[in-house]
């Protein structure tokens, strides 16, 4: 089932209603779910089912509850669900849909449902994850911003997951490229946390997707985020970190990418910062230690990588007929280009790592090719 605004006739809702109850049944996750549905069928048949029978996929508590009648929680968020779904561009896909992510398929304990705002094609697209601290250093936001800007262009998908720092910058370089971006978030799919992402989450929607494995109106809770990074490491092929403190929370989506055998790339620092010391720690651990996104396009073997990026560089980015052949200063740019210096700046360093231009001594840039 593909449930969209289209959709919402009375086959959908009653179909829907099944997964829904299912989703909301007390010791029922998505390994119990996905046994479920893998011995008897579909929903209906689940329910259908006797409870001997029951109890031989789950325990006897779990087997009584899909006995009893549907608790007034499943119709609720059934009726929230259904007006939602009337909403452009809104749709739930489920773990029987051939829509559904090939990619978190593979992972041990796949949502049971997905609720998605904006592109669902994304979500089966090649991708790059790209995650780091909340507390980012300047350089790093430049950073994401670079790699995601050129990673997209290489026609990457780019999965984060919304936070402030690097996620929200990695999701800016991602909408300027044809790949896109996709917002993996720890709330419900008609909720914007933090807040003060309202505004990129609305570009999200309307130019890329987010999705959310959680029910429609929950709010941010402190276990969601450490639960759904499963699945921006699911959506990947790889995960590139591009700051992280020895502590940081991305380590865990880089931990459980390992575990899904997705590759981990990294970015190194200076070894007197706290923000590289989880990136250095990595790449003890076996990571790739990459300094440019051809790095990261090399790595995936993604073919035609480095002449895509180029392509759009030279075609859309008016920066390098400012620049010309010659040596300039960052303010010779900025007055020939219109840019504010610190788009300049993060413009200069997609470039760079692009491998455009070339950073010289005294400050000047000159372009490579």
């Amino acid at each position: 089932m593909h449930a969209t605004a289209t959709a919402a006739d009375t086959d959908t809702a009653t179909e829907l209603a099944g997964w829904l109850r299912l989703q909301h049944l007390p010791g029922v996750g998505p390994v119990a779910a996905r046994a479920l549905l893998a011995r008897f069928g579909l929903p209906p048949a689940i329910f259908a089912t006797a409870f001997e029978a029951l109890r031989e996929v789950v325990p006897a508590g779990v087997a009584r509850a899909i006995a009893q009648p549907p608790k007034p929680l499943a119709n609720s968020q059934l009726e929230l669900t259904l007006q939602w779904l009337r909403q452009p561009g809104n749709a739930v896909l489920t773990l029987a849909d051939a829509a559904y992510p090939p990619l978190l398929l593979e992972i041990a304990d796949p949502p049971l449902l997905l609720y998605v705002r904006g592109r669902s094609e994304l979500l089966s697209r090649p991708a790059i994850a790209i995650i780091g601290s909340r507390n980012a250093s300047a350089q790093g936001m430049q950073n994401a911003a670079a790699f995601a800007q050129a990673l997209s262009a290489a026609g990457l998908t780019i999965i984060s997951g919304l936070a402030l720092g690097i996620d929200t910058h990695a999701h800016e370089g991602g909408l300027r490229g044809e790949g896109g971006t996709v917002a993996v978030i720890g709330t419900g799919a008609d909720l914007v946390y933090p807040r003060r992402n309202l505004d990129l989450a609305q570009r999200i929607a309307a130019q890329g997707c987010i999705v959310s494995e959680y029910a429609l109106g929950l709010p941010a809770m402190p276990g969601n985020f450490p639960r759904r990074n499963r699945l921006i490491s699911g959506l990947a092929r790889g995960v590139l970190v591009i700051e992280a403190a020895a502590q940081s929370g991305s380590l865990i989506t880089a931990r459980l990418a390992g575990e899904q055998g997705r590759d981990v790339y990294a970015l190194p620092g200076s070894i007197h910062a706290t923000l590289a010391k989880g990136c250095h720690a990595l790449i003890k651990q076996g990571a790739k230690l990459v300094e440019s996104a051809d790095d990261v396009l090399q790595e995936l073997q993604w073919l035609g990588g480095s002449a895509s990026v180029a392509a759009v560089q030279d075609a859309d980015v008016p920066l390098l007929a400012a620049l010309g052949h010659d040596p300039h200063d960052a303010d010779t740019l900025a007055a020939r280009s219109g840019l504010a210096m610190g788009e300049l700046m993060g413009e200069l360093l997609a470039l760079e790592l692009a491998g455009r231009v070339e950073r010289l001594p005294g400050g000047l840039f000159q372009r490579c090719k």
